[in-house]
């Protein structure tokens, strides 16, 4: 992922320096299970220990593992070379990668880091929810107009869209801890998957001790579908954070105007319209987006591989798992930012409830016709034949309706059906639900 979009937490996880020092723990690992079994001689895990850094490695040794992958053109070779040079020690040079293959390494390290990311989603997420609860709460009892096809439709609490959006997040939560659980296994099985050189025992040590589980049966690779759930999750999450921003920049638009992204002293918005205040954070979740949703497609075509492997994934996931889960990260961050600086302007949620005259109430009236007794098909006629006229005549709903000899509704019953609270009074109810 470019510079960019990027977040200094992601940016470090996915570095060259931290996925060589997890695949060097999938290594001394392996080493210290062979040690159990007496395969290897006690002490040459904690030999290759003492060549590994506290955190990660740093830009040189990266540079080495680049230069002489540039000779053997394989990654895991190179690595193990350089880390044979780094140890100085020859029975780390002997045993170091022992029994494995390249698929041990990098795809149980692959997925210790993938859910390593997801971890950082989850706990940018839990801001995004604590942002949307505070909305949703703040304005839950604001009368608002709701829109149906782009047209205004019927009154509602401006926060119920807000705690639809964290209902929504809530789900996200839990695909991604599930994604996060499918992800977590470790894959230290062999050539073909079949332990004929490492067995089971080396496996279950390592996935212990890397908080992962063991494949239950492996081809060598991690079955790709664990891959694509993490994704799909990813994708979900990613359409999920695109209909909050599609939504607000809809109430951004001049003639609505309910809300603004924050706007800081010395932003720009235009470079010839000095006027300008664009929703360009929103803008910014919105096309994203759409690059986290595509990623997916990719994910899927990378389960069905050739026999037990091939390496047509590889290329692929270099690029869509980091920048997913990166992207992911990012998209949490900057909308929670947006939702935290948000403007909401009641003067003209108000006044937008008032817009259409008072057609915002025609089922009220319609239902309320109906309980006085007149057939729905008459009650419906009345109503719509009276709104139409407000639309082509300017006039309020409610001075049409009086004036109609038609009408069967007192003064005070005509009143009662423009009143925003008939349309608020479960909102309590639906709050409650989430606990609010």
């Amino acid at each position: 992922m470019i510079a960019r979009y990027q977040t200094p937490e992601m940016a470090a996880l996915w570095s060259p320096e931290h996925r060589f020092r997890v695949w060097a723990e999938v290594e001394r690992l392996a080493l210290e299970a062979w040690e159990d079994l007496g395969a290897v001689p006690a002490g040459v895990a904690e030999r290759l220990a003492r060549a590994l850094p506290a955190g990660d490695f740093e830009p040189e040794f990266s540079e080495r593992v680049a230069a002489i992958e540039a000779e053997t053109h394989h990654d895991v070779v190179a690595f193990v070379r350089a880390l044979a040079e780094r140890s100085g020690d020859a029975a780390v040079r002997r045993y170091l990668h022992y029994g494995l293959t390249s698929s041990d390494v990098v795809d149980t390290a692959q997925n210790r880091l993938l859910a390593e990311a997801l971890d950082l989603i989850l706990a940018e997420l839990e801001e995004l929810l604590a942002a949307l609860v505070d909305l949703a709460v703040r304005y839950k009892h604001t009368p608002a107009v709701g829109r149906t096809h782009g047209v205004h439709a019927e009154p509602t609490a401006f926060g119920l869209r807000f705690l639809s959006f964290y209902a929504a997040a809530l789900r996200d939560r839990e695909r991604l801890r599930r994604a996060r659980e499918a992800i977590a296994t470790a894959v230290v099985s062999g050539s073909v998957g079949n332990y004929a050189h490492t067995p089971p025992e080396v496996e279950a040590h390592v996935a212990g001790r890397l908080g992962l589980v063991p494949e239950p049966v492996s081809t060598q690779v991690a079955p790709r579908d664990r891959h694509a759930e993490v994704l799909a999750a990813l994708a979900v999450y990613g359409a999920n954070l695109e209909r909050v921003a599609v939504e607000l920049r809809h109430l951004q638009r001049t003639e609505v105007l309910e809300t603004t992204e924050p706007f800081r002293e010395g932003q720009t918005g235009s470079s010839s319209m000095p006027h300008k205040k664009n929703p360009v954070a929103l803008e910014n979740v919105s096309g994203l987006a759409r690059l986290l949703k595509s990623n997916l497609q990719a994910g899927l075509e990378n389960v069905a591989l050739w026999h037990e492997r091939d390496i047509s994934h590889s290329s692929v996931e270099r690029v869509i798992l980091p920048d997913s889960t990166t992207l992911a990260h990012y998209l949490t961050r900057r909308l929670t930012r947006v939702l935290r600086g948000l403007a909401v302007h009641e003067d003209r949620i108000r006044k937008n409830l008032e817009l259409t005259r008072g057609l915002v109430y025609s089922q009220r009236v319609l239902n309320l016709l109906i309980e006085k007794g007149l057939e729905r098909d008459r009650a419906y006629r009345l109503v719509q034949r009276n709104a139409m006229r407000c639309w082509e005549e300017g006039r309020e709903l409610a001075e049409l309706l009086a004036a109609d000899p038609e009408n069967p509704l007192t003064p005070g019953e005509l009143a009662a059906a423009f009143d925003p609270a008939h349309y608020l009074r479960y909102v309590d109810t639906i709050y409650a639900r989430f606990g609010l």
